[in-house]
């Protein structure tokens, strides 16, 4: 196998491994309350232990379908015996179709599109659930509109409700959801919130329905770990637990003694890892830029190596002086390929 595509699969690989450890990561309860705490008006002001007793359950992680009709999985439970003998005669045996979220044999459709995270959380008030679905982005994608996809997300988590969450036309028993998406490596920090907004046109006429069903979430994650204040707690703490730079101790001297996260042996091994994985993307990177000691003019099968690996550095948040000093092209021609 050609050293190029060796190196690739290896770098692609350690991509999907860290993808997923992100993931992982994410949903640790605790990590999950502080995200709720600083994106949901009814948690506001709690102390993230005590939202953690709200989340129902284990998260699913990466096992949820977001295909249509594959969201949701029938499941045959419970058997009812006839009483007569009869009845036993023409029936002996009847079950019921109990509808769940779909998490069985996830191995198999292995292209199939997973929710990062969903799960349930009950309200302060011990009745009301939400729907939760959390999504994590290396950076904000280029080839189609991020919050396109969150809608089409959102829109997929409402509609499968009907059968699992409410019958028939029982439409003010669905659930209140929120599609939270965390974009790394952006200009800026940032927070929005899309929602349902009525705008009268003519007359005054208030129809009724709840305008807070479906709730978007765009968090924007810059490169830069910032400052520690009151604004910046969630993005400050996301930060550490996702960034590529930091090392094992700091992160985890800023989970623990800054958000009084205990350090239990999964959080812990799962942070050691992400930063593993981040140091062998770099070093993939590094090897291959050495290795072919790029330079312009070269024929379109080399100029094709070198916009992979360009990029690849990219990812790997190089410098642009370091890549180009690397790849032994200009800044300029590295920043029209990063474009």
């Amino acid at each position: 196998m050609d050293a190029s595509i060796k190196g690739t699969v290896r770098a692609s690989d350690k991509d999907a491994q860290y993808d997923e450890k992100a993931k992982k990561l994410l949903g640790h309860k605790i990590i999950l309350a502080y995200i709720l705490v600083n994106t949901i008006e009814e948690f506001r002001g709690m102390n993230p232990k005590e939202v953690v007793n709200y989340i129902e359950g284990e998260p699913y992680i990466s096992v949820v379908p977001v295909d249509s009709g594959m969201t949701n999985v029938k499941k045959k439970e419970g058997e009812k015996r006839a009483k007569s003998g009869k009845e036993l005669e023409e029936d002996t045996k009847t079950t019921e179709q109990v509808i769940g979220l779909n998490t069985e044999n996830s191995e198999i459709n292995e292209g199939m599109i997973r929710f990062d995270i969903i799960f349930y959380v009950r309200m302060k008030e011990g009745l009301t659930q939400i729907i939760i679905n959390i999504e994590a982005q290396k950076e904000e994608p280029g080839e189609y509109k991020i919050l396109n996809r969150a809608i089409f997300y959102i829109c997929r988590i409402v509609s499968s409700q009907k059968g699992r969450d409410f019958v028939n036309s029982e439409y003010d028993n669905m659930k209140r959801v929120y599609s939270i998406w965390i974009c790394m490596n952006m200009k800026e920090h940032s927070l929005s919130h899309i929602h349902l907004k009525e705008e009268q046109i003519i007359g005054s006429h208030k129809w009724k329905g709840d305008l807070n069903l479906l709730n978007i979430i765009m968090i924007g994650i810059a490169k830069n770990l910032p400052e520690k204040e009151e604004k910046y707690e969630l993005h400050r703490l996301l930060s550490a637990l996702l960034s590529s730079d930091l090392e094992v101790k700091d992160k985890l001297d800023i989970i623990e003694k800054e958000y009084d996260i205990p350090l239990e042996n999964d959080i812990r091994k799962d942070v050691k890892e992400m930063c593993n994985l981040s140091q062998g993307i770099r070093e993939e990177a590094f090897e291959e830029g050495q290795e072919y000691g790029y330079r312009e003019g070269q024929e379109k099968g080399e100029k094709q190596k070198l916009v992979r690996v360009v990029t690849k550095m990219h990812e790997a948040e190089f410098p642009l002086e370091q890549i180009a000093a690397i790849a032994e092209i200009s800044v300029e021609r590295v920043k029209e390929i990063i474009d």
